[in-house]
């Protein structure tokens, strides 16, 4: 399973300006992470694993959001244009991801792996906070910086759908 040395190693690698953040206290799932080191909904990064099931079968999905705004099943289906789409098994999410399920870093995702990035996290270029796998750490770093690098298009959801959202909440 990937981690936070792995993903340190990475950004050093790669020259971008980062920090691991040692939390208060474990955390379960990145929906956790606002409530863990007191930041806001907008400020935190999730990614969810979609099973997306088309003509020719079976397809993992990743979904880069905020949590304030994660996408739900009928809005990745309707925008891959797939019959059905789930949320993946946690044992789907480990054997895809590499991560643990619930605290999956957009990075160092497999390259093969489809990922969408919800556009509101270009926002104002501040501070976002990422899970690295691990339990006890998070990931702070630019929202450029991740942007950067991410192997994903970024998609707009459209004005529906954003709406739905922001009723749910």
């Amino acid at each position: 399973m990937k981690d936070a040395l792995a993903i340190h190693r990475w950004l050093l690698a790669h020259q971008v300006h980062h920090e691991i953040v040692r939390l208060p206290r474990p955390m379960k799932c990145a929906e956790e992470l606002p409530a863990t080191i007191g930041a806001e909904p907008e400020r935190c990064v999730a990614v969810t694993v979609f099973e997306a099931r088309a003509r020719l079968g079976r397809e993992v999905v990743a979904f880069v959001s905020t949590v304030a705004h994660p996408p739900s099943p009928g809005q990745v289906g309707r925008l891959l244009r797939v019959r059905s789409v789930r949320p993946a098994p946690a044992f789907v999410v480990n054997a895809t991801t590499d991560y643990a399920a619930g605290l999956v870093s957009p990075l160092l995702l497999p390259r093969d792996l489809p990922l969408l990035v919800d556009d509101r996290l270009t926002g104002d270029g501040g501070f976002l906070f990422t899970p690295t796998g691990e339990r006890r750490t998070a990931l702070r770093l630019h929202s450029l910086d991740l942007l950067r690098s991410l192997p994903s298009r970024t998609i707009e959801l459209p004005a529906e759908a954003r709406e739905a959202v922001a009723v749910r909440h």
